[in-house]
């Protein structure tokens, strides 16, 4: 197991420890249940070559083992699964939060078609891995008692066994190394498969009229990597099946060589023989649980790396970035300021990395600000900065004078509103404390977008709408959360040309009026006249900065 894995695998036991006295208590019990079934099997095996009917103290005895076995193993998988449903459930709420709370350009870097097979899939194989405790304890037990009892009727040939079952492990050993190598290679196909199913869902009117694109994306992508998958998988699976077909037939190479030397090691004692049958046998079944389980443990090895990896990606969040209801008393914006800010992102593949800064940026409260420049200068990389969800390199961002610090970085996030051009649009329309004002219905109508949808119990009666009327609804979002200050990045290109005027010389004024400051990322030069001040970027840098009414 890797460091990785360990990491992954002690996170996984840091879930257990709340749990540990139910943990030892099903452990124990199987183990009891187990150790039951063996003193079952050798009580068969007395009455079987008993020369009397078997006694009263003999059917007690095979009650009560019965009734032993029965009730530590109902008892034991149900602790068992008790405990394993808390450590997925525990498992899931500690990757969400990890998520939840990692700085922004991680989550950017790892991408959400690596996110999403790791909070779904990975999870449920670790908890497959996780319900096996119980049994396996009650296999491993059973095996063991088994082993015991064996040895204790016949040393000879219980040392044949122990040939067969070295030669057995071996075997499973082997077909582990090589079932792992293939479990991981269809792991990280899998990967490579939701990339592709998130690219024909987002990517469906494209595909649709370009016929040679569409084919080979189902060709060689969506059926070359299930198949890829499939295959992997057989052979892996298969190598598990061939070994375990392999050490089950050794059981019976072991009982024919019983046979055929029972004059020579066991005499003519019936009794050592038929109990050596029937309990090795009997010890069949839970030794093929422990092989059959191998398949499981080596997936949750894979997956375990894949939990790790991600934690490690997400191992440093955000200073005093708490989940709460509670919201902080949002200060007046009287000054907004960036000084001397800089930031660069990581080079990827050797490329030279784009670098943003010095900047140096003022705003007033109830000012419009434009951000304006050809595409890749670096004005979404701004925004992010200003609304801090991207911590400066270099230089500070200063609010009412004061400096916005980590302590105090998500109460200032806490500021604005945002409509960025690649947004989420939520259901709910989340007011904290406060209820949906009873007018709300009114802003659909000025959005004229009333005839579409409605707010119900404090959410939207639908959001599958066109793109420009969905950008309405998250304006509508962004006008009853009240914040001081509004960004819309690029958020009229979606808009009719009627609407987007509108936007522009009615919205904004309005908005203004209100005492709200507002930043507009724009390519709309027709309406640079609406602005207070008008920012270009190019190049990751402020090339011309003008507070007119005029355009620059």
């Amino acid at each position: 197991m890797t460091s990785k894995s360990r990491g992954a695998f002690s996170e996984v036991l840091g879930l257990l420890r709340p749990f540990r006295v139910i943990v030892v208590v099903s452990i124990m019990l199987g183990m009891l249940g187990g150790l039951s079934i063996t003193a079952l099997l050798a009580t068969i095996n007395d009455a079987l070559n008993a020369a009397a009917t078997p006694s009263t103290r003999v059917v007690l005895t095979f009650i009560g083992l019965c009734a032993v076995a029965l009730v530590t193993s109902i008892l034991s998988d149900i602790g068992t699964n008790h405990v394993g449903q808390h450590i997925i459930a525990g498992l899931r709420k500690s990757l969400g939060e990890k998520v939840l709370l990692a700085p922004i350009e991680q989550i950017e870097r790892f991408r959400s078609y690596r996110l999403i097979p790791v909070l779904t899939h990975d999870v449920d194989t670790v908890s497959d891995f996780a319900f096996s405790f119980a049994p396996l304890a009650i296999a491993f037990t059973v095996t063991l008692g088994c082993l015991s009892y064996l040895a204790y009727l016949s040393l000879p040939m219980f040392a044949l066994l122990m040939v067969a079952l070295v030669i057995g492990t071996a075997l499973q050993y082997v077909a582990r190394s090589k079932g792992i190598k293939g479990f991981q290679a269809a792991r990280e196909a899998e990967d490579e498969l939701q990339k592709h199913y998130s690219a024909i869902a987002a990517g469906a009117k494209e595909l649709r009229i370009h016929r040679p694109r569409r084919q080979r994306m189902f060709s060689q992508r969506i059926e070359g990597t299930a198949d890829f998958i499939c295959n992997t998988h057989i052979r892996a699976v298969n190598t598990f099946v061939v070994a375990k077909t392999l050490g089950s037939m050794l059981f019976f190479v072991v009982i024919g060589l019983a046979l055929v030397l029972q004059s020579m090691w066991l005499g003519s004692d019936k009794a050592v023989l038929s109990g050596f049958v029937l309990v090795l046998l009997y010890m069949k079944g839970p030794m093929e649980y422990l092989i059959t389980t191998l398949p499981v443990v080596s997936r949750a090895n894979i997956a375990f790396k894949r939990i790790a990896d991600l934690a490690e990606q997400f191992s440093s969040p955000e200073p005093h970035l708490l989940l709460s209801d509670k919201d902080a008393p949002k200060p007046v914006v009287e000054h907004l300021e960036l000084r001397d800010v800089h930031f660069a992102f990581p080079a990827v593949d050797g490329s030279k990395p784009f670098a943003l800064g010095p900047v140096n940026l003022s705003i007033a409260q109830g000012e419009i600000v434009f951000i304006v420049g050809e595409n890749g200068g670096g004005k979404t990389t701004l925004i992010k900065l200003l609304l801090g969800l991207y911590a400066p390199q270099g230089g500070e961002i200063i609010l009412n004078g004061k400096p916005v610090l980590a302590h105090n970085r998500d109460d200032y996030r806490q500021l604005f509103t945002t409509i960025f051009a690649d947004y989420y649009l939520f259901d709910e329309l989340v007011q904290g404390e406060q209820n949906v004002p009873e007018d709300a219905n009114r802003y659909l109508e000025r959005l004229e977008i009333s005839h579409k949808v409605s707010i119900r119990d404090g959410a939207f009666s639908t959001t599958d709408l066109s793109t420009g009327q969905r950008k309405r609804l998250a304006l509508l979002n962004a006008w009853l959360e009240e914040r001081p200050v509004l960004v819309f990045d690029e958020w009229a290109a979606d808009q009719d040309p009627a609407f987007r005027r509108i936007f522009y010389t009615e919205l904004l004024p309005e908005l203004k009026y209100l005492g709200k400051t507002i930043i507009v990322i724009s390519h709309d030069d027709r309406y640079f006249d609406v602005a207070d001040q008008l920012v270009r970027m190019e190049g990751g840098r402020v090339v011309a900065q003008k507070q007119s009414l005029t355009a620059v």
